[in-house]
């Protein structure tokens, strides 16, 4: 096995777990600076861009950016829609990696958005809807190789593939590399433990989350709404939920991982911390993500 940087330096961030979400009316969002100042402070070395227009639209500019608070750029969450015939995905895609390959990033992490707004409801996919979208997957992995990145593919609520089973099914049908997402993935009826054991080849990129699996049934028989539940706390810090973080963290670095692990603690921000109108807590990450990075640091000793 070919010397790998430790665990430990492999840990990145996402904006998503500071409210940022290019969900219209997901909540109350901080801006760029606080964001990239908590990373920085937090010791996080790398994060993903977030959404657009949270990050400046020039490619070289998204990179100086972070250049300024000494943060590496590890990829970008593109939601596009793979599974209509009419619809050509890889212009939208494209435009991403211009970004990604300015930034020296590594990932382009693709979902397979329904077309509509959110992640509440989704359509079923027939024959052809599968084809279209296997065959856009195998056409975006080989337009990011050409650029020297990483396509995957993100199994996420709300998206034409969430579930175990649609997984499986991107991974027999397509050559594209996985984007575990280890809470997306529990809450849509799979077993991400059960992905990292049988599939480490196949996963190129880690979202880690832990989850309230209280509130995940409620979302997967349709008594909430899945941003209901994240605003009420279905994702917790890492080690506090029912995500068997460890087992995936093992299996991955006992087949080679040399990715990232990506902290993605999704959540609904009810207001400005600074605003003394606003629930202690309720407007502050910092305390969740802190947490998530002590649980996986403790981990990777365990490993060492």
């Amino acid at each position: 096995m070919t010397d790998r940087t430790p665990l430990a330096e492999r840990i990145a961030a996402a904006p998503i777990s500071w409210g940022v979400c290019e969900v219209p009316g997901w909540g109350w969002q901080h801006r760029p600076p606080t964001v990239l100042t908590q990373m920085r402070e937090l010791g996080i070395a790398a994060t993903e861009f977030g959404p657009d227009g949270f990050l400046p639209d020039d490619p070289q500019a998204k990179a100086d950016t972070l250049a300024e608070y000494g943060l590496a750029a590890v990829g970008q969450f593109v939601p596009v829609v793979l599974h209509d015939p009419q619809v050509d995905p890889l212009r939208v895609v494209e435009a991403a990696m211009a970004g990604l390959v300015a930034a020296h990033a590594t990932t382009v992490v693709i979902a397979a958005a329904t077309g509509a707004q959110g992640y509440d409801a989704r359509p079923e996919l027939d024959a052809t809807g599968w084809s279209t979208l296997l065959g856009n997957l195998d056409r975006i992995a080989d337009a990011a190789a050409a650029q020297g990145l990483t396509a995957t593919l993100h199994p996420h609520v709300g998206t034409m593939v969430e579930s175990g089973e649609e997984t499986d099914r991107v991974l027999s049908g397509s050559r594209i590399g996985l984007c575990l997402d280890t809470g997306h993935l529990l809450i849509g009826g799979g077993d991400p433990v059960r992905v990292a054991q049988e599939h480490p080849e196949r996963i190129a990129h880690m979202h880690l989350k832990d989850v309230d699996l209280a509130w995940a049934r409620k979302v997967q028989e349709g008594s909430a709404s899945y941003t209901d539940a994240v605003a009420a706390g279905m994702y917790v810090a890492l080690g506090r939920g029912d995500v068997d973080v460890a087992a995936i963290v093992r299996s991955l670095e006992g087949s080679g991982y040399e990715g990232w692990y990506v902290l993605e603690q999704d959540t609904v921000l009810a207001g400005d911390p600074a605003d003394p109108t606003t629930a202690k807590g309720a407007g502050d990450p910092v305390a969740d993500v802190r947490a998530s990075v002590a649980h996986l640091v403790a981990i990777a000793e365990g490993l060492a």
